[in-house]
């Protein structure tokens, strides 16, 4: 599912993380690491909104031959979302879908089922930091990718948005062989995510427990 070739990050030539070569199957995913192990880095670079060195491809798409076709198979919401305040919720969703080719029908059942269809054309400098998350993970789930990237999801989530969340990660991953990858300082529920394997990010290279 995901081809890590010969991958480094670096700032200001401090070396980050380093992954020679490493091929991940499809699957749910959680990476666990200490605070500045480069948990956050490493999903932002998958994303395709970090440089690194090495090349990261999903099946035979790479990331720095085929930049478009790839990041459309790639969605990602971060640990703190950060949108343009002036825009409403829906034309936040009415830009990722355009991006991401997802459908109306796509995006209301997304809102109703994170019940968000009050406010959602309110504009996003009056969302709270959990209604901005929330926001995050409905874009997260727009389109048709492949791998869906998620940034500390349990953050400034409620009980029966997460309850939401794990629906619809097992539901993608079970019907349309959707793959995750979760950050979480937080444990994960692997009585909710049935077959959720781990990742280690220690001494800047990753370690797959499975």
């Amino acid at each position: 599912m995901l081809h890590f070739n010969q991958f480094e990050k670096s700032y200001s030539g401090h070396l980050v993380l380093k992954i020679a070569n490493i091929k991940l199957p499809q699957g749910v995913f959680w990476i666990k690491g200490s605070n500045g192990s480069g948990k956050s880095t490493l999903l932002k670079a998958i994303a395709g909104i970090l440089s690194f060195q090495g090349d990261i491809a999903i099946g035979t798409i790479y990331l720095k031959d085929h930049g478009i076709a790839y990041r459309k198979l790639v969605n990602f919401a971060a640990a703190e979302p950060l949108f343009p305040e002036f825009l409403s919720g829906a034309e936040m969703i009415g830009l990722f879908a355009k991006a991401k080719g997802g459908g109306i029908d796509q995006a209301e059942a997304l809102l109703s089922e994170m019940r968000m269809k009050d406010y959602i054309h309110n504009p996003l400098s009056s969302y709270s930091s959990g209604m901005l998350k929330k926001l995050s993970l409905v874009l997260a789930f727009l389109g048709k990718p492949k791998l869906i990237l998620l940034d500390e999801p349990l953050n400034t989530i409620d009980a029966e948005s997460l309850e939401v969340l794990y629906h619809w990660i097992n539901k993608k991953h079970k019907e349309e062989g959707i793959s995750f990858l979760l950050s979480s300082h937080q444990p994960l529920d692997g009585i909710k995510l049935p077959g959720l394997r781990q990742i280690n990010i220690d001494d800047k290279k990753i370690i797959l427990n499975f």
